[in-house]
């Protein structure tokens, strides 16, 4: 089956900003790994910003939808089970070969202000992974849900950070255990 133009362009994009950074890459790298021209180009986006966020969008889709299924397949059935899978998925990402840090942080460092479009679609992608977070803990019956999820990803967020910055290999170990008291003292039924 033959990729389109457009999602030639946005793999590309995707593999560029991530490596690179968003405002390093120009148009012209992503045309040349592609293999067109600017015209080409324009008759698929308006400007870089809209592969930004076309790049951006594609990794959110993917990311909600990776992170659901990991969750599920290493937490099993029960919620609290997959709760604490959710460090599991964390290590999988953070031991993958080209782990670079998560783009939706590495794009809100580039683009500061909360206003700019790339940065609210990091917000945005933040938010859907901690809804999904907020859902689980619902019905793992936990105490303090939306409370549970928020904690859970500030822990899942500092693994990331700190396992890119530092390079520790102990860091997702370290986050478990912190996401497994954060777990066990809002659900009832969680083993400790």
């Amino acid at each position: 089956m033959t990729t389109s133009t457009r999602q030639r362009l946005v793999e590309s994009a995707v593999r560029r900003f991530y490596r690179d950074g968003f405002r390093s890459v120009g148009i012209d790298q992503v045309l040349a790994d592609v293999g067109i021209s600017k015209t080409a180009f324009y008759k698929h986006f308006e400007s870089k910003e809209d592969l930004m966020l076309a790049a951006l969008e594609l990794q959110n889709c993917w990311l909600q939808d990776t992170f659901r299924n990991m969750i599920q397949e290493r937490g099993g059935l029960t919620a609290v089970g997959q709760l604490h899978a959710v460090l599991d998925v964390v290590e999988h990402i953070i031991e993958s070969d080209d782990f670079q840090g998560c783009i939706f942080v590495n794009v809100a460092m580039e683009f500061p202000l909360p206003h700019e479009p790339a940065h609210v679609a990091a917000s945005q992608s933040k938010q859907a992974i901690e809804d999904i977070l907020y859902a689980i803990a619902v019905e793992a019956g936990a105490d303090e849900p939306r409370s549970l999820a928020q904690e859970l990803c500030l822990i899942m967020e500092g693994a990331y950070v700190t396992r890119h910055v530092s390079g520790n290999k102990n860091t997702v170990n370290i986050a478990r255990r912190i996401a497994n008291l954060a777990i066990s003292s809002r659900c009832p039924d969680s083993p400790s």
